[in-house]
């Protein structure tokens, strides 16, 4: 394993930059008989969005003198009684474990004489994309602990309103070895264009630098993303600094479309909500 993420300086774009749906372009029905002359013609209105869930908080926010805590979750979860009920004990056991450490970091540096530095816990959670199965969404955390800088990340889950469960979008395929092979090269070669361009010169892998070799697809946070709202149809890629490159570069963040090779490494009882994105 790769030494975990930290802060990017170059700016950190998730999903809802890189896979997040689009709405379809608006078409008629060009197989509907016209209406009968005279006849009035009306349109439904949309069903209004459902309530939230009592109770439900999309944004958490909370400051003392140890430590700033900031938990957001997209007002649409509000409507899945089952995810707030995640979302909130996620939530909780992140603030508890921020109070905690701080509050012992806090006597230590009492005990010690050295300054005590204020620790810090954001997580935001943005919606990728909705299907008419899933709901994808995708977190950027970023945790300060006293160090010189602070540690972000990623994080992903799927809704599955059929199966009313949560799932890691890797649950959704057969293996890790099978996502590997099916995204594997695409994702290094895509990877190689983004730390070309960052650094101004080739990027040569198998020299012994560590940062120009390719790491492996389990190394980066994948999502799930559609560019039309009813299957998914691309996978993004998060890759955290000291992954594929040095602090300074940042995170990168990549976009590929759903393969054949992709659909076969999908497991049989999700490649009905997924489609091969030409």
């Amino acid at each position: 394993m790769r030494t975990p993420r930290i802060l990017t300086t170059v700016g950190l774009m998730l999903a809802a930059t890189a896979c997040n749906d689009r709405d379809p372009a608006p078409f008629a029905n060009a197989s509907a008989p016209p209406p009968a002359t005279g006849s009035p013609v009306t349109t439904a209105p949309p069903a209004p969005p459902a309530p939230p869930v009592a109770g439900f908080t999309a944004t958490t926010k909370t400051s003392t003198d140890d430590y700033d805590f900031t938990y957001s979750i997209p007002a649409e979860v509000g409507q899945i009684p089952a995810l707030v009920g995640w979302f909130s004990t996620d939530r909780d056991k992140a603030q508890a474990s921020v109070a905690r450490d701080a509050a012992a970091f806090r006597r230590e540096a009492t005990a010690s004489g050295f300054p005590f530095r204020k620790y810090e816990s954001t997580t935001e959670w943005k919606r990728v994309t909705s299907t008419p199965r899933f709901l994808s969404l995708s977190a950027e955390t970023y945790d300060y602990t006293g160090g010189a800088h602070g540690s972000p990340g990623f994080r992903a889950l799927v809704w599955d309103r059929e199966a009313r469960a949560r799932l890691e979008p890797t649950a959704m395929f057969t293996s890790e070895a099978a996502i590997q092979q099916a995204v594997g090269g695409a994702f290094c070669d895509a990877l190689d264009v983004q730390r070309t361009k960052r650094r101004g010169t080739p990027v040569a892998r198998g020299n012994g630098d560590s940062f120009n070799d390719c790491p492996k697809v389990s190394e980066a946070t994948l999502i799930l993303g559609s560019s039309n709202g009813q299957a998914i149809d691309r996978i993004g890629l998060l890759v955290g600094p000291y992954v594929a490159g040095a602090y300074a570069e940042g995170s990168y963040d990549l976009t590929l479309p759903v393969t054949p090779a992709v659909l076969q490494a999908v497991k049989p009882e999700y490649r009905s909500a997924f489609a091969v994105r030409g």
